[in-house]
């Protein structure tokens, strides 16, 4: 039964392996025909998840007035004009800049990555600047779009690619496996202490 389990593995693609993976690790997987989609996606998230906002005070923070907030900081200009448009029709405000001016928290993140790794459904984005490893950081929904030809079957597969990304500084490589995690506090599993609470990953079909 083992060798027939590990047999059937072993044919699945790269493609089928990264989206059992990184379902695993708790993120949310769909595929997309167009940005566009990617664009609905993101926006109805957005409007279906609570309002929620943090700081460092004595007093609760308040939400009166305050408008939804999709981050999305890496987009091409038309792609970033489509997003707004889009938006505005529901209320929901866009930020392409100014990061640092919403650590408090915004709702959703909209971002591309730069390659999935298979073998542990892990996403890669070059951050060139701060405002795009803000923007995946202070969200409390991250939805990444993911090109399907850009997965690959592990990091030894896309070596060529890292060491561009990463012989590039100043920037900053990211490696994400699922929605932020961590047990530092008396060994009890906490999700969204440090990041996102969840994280999606929307397969472009390219």
């Amino acid at each position: 039964m083992t060798d027939a389990k590990e047999q059937a593995a072993a044919t699945k693609s790269d493609y089928e392996k990264f989206m059992e993976r990184a379902e695993i690790a708790a993120a949310k997987v769909s595929t997309v025909n167009s940005f566009e989609e990617a664009v609905k996606y993101a926006i109805d998230l957005c409007l279906e998840r609570p309002l929620i906002r943090y700081e460092i005070s004595d007093e609760p923070p308040t939400t009166d007035g305050e408008r939804k907030k999709i981050a999305a900081p890496a987009l091409s200009p038309s792609e970033y004009e489509l997003l707004t448009e889009k938006s505005a029709a529901h209320s929901i405000d866009c930020l392409e800049t100014g990061m640092r001016n919403h650590l408090s928290g915004v709702d959703v993140g909209l971002t591309y990555g730069d390659l999935g790794l298979a073998e542990t459904g892990t996403l890669v984005l070059n951050c060139p600047n701060e405002e795009l490893r803000l923007a995946t950081m202070v969200c409390e929904y991250h939805v990444c779009v993911l090109p399907k030809s850009k997965i690959y079957a592990d990091g030894y597969e896309a070596e060529e690619q890292l060491r561009k990304f990463m012989l590039d500084a100043p920037n900053y490589t990211a490696f994400i496996t699922g929605p932020s995690r961590t047990a530092d506090i008396e060994r009890v599993l906490s999700i969204g202490v440090h990041g996102p609470l969840e994280l999606h990953i929307l397969i472009l079909e390219d």
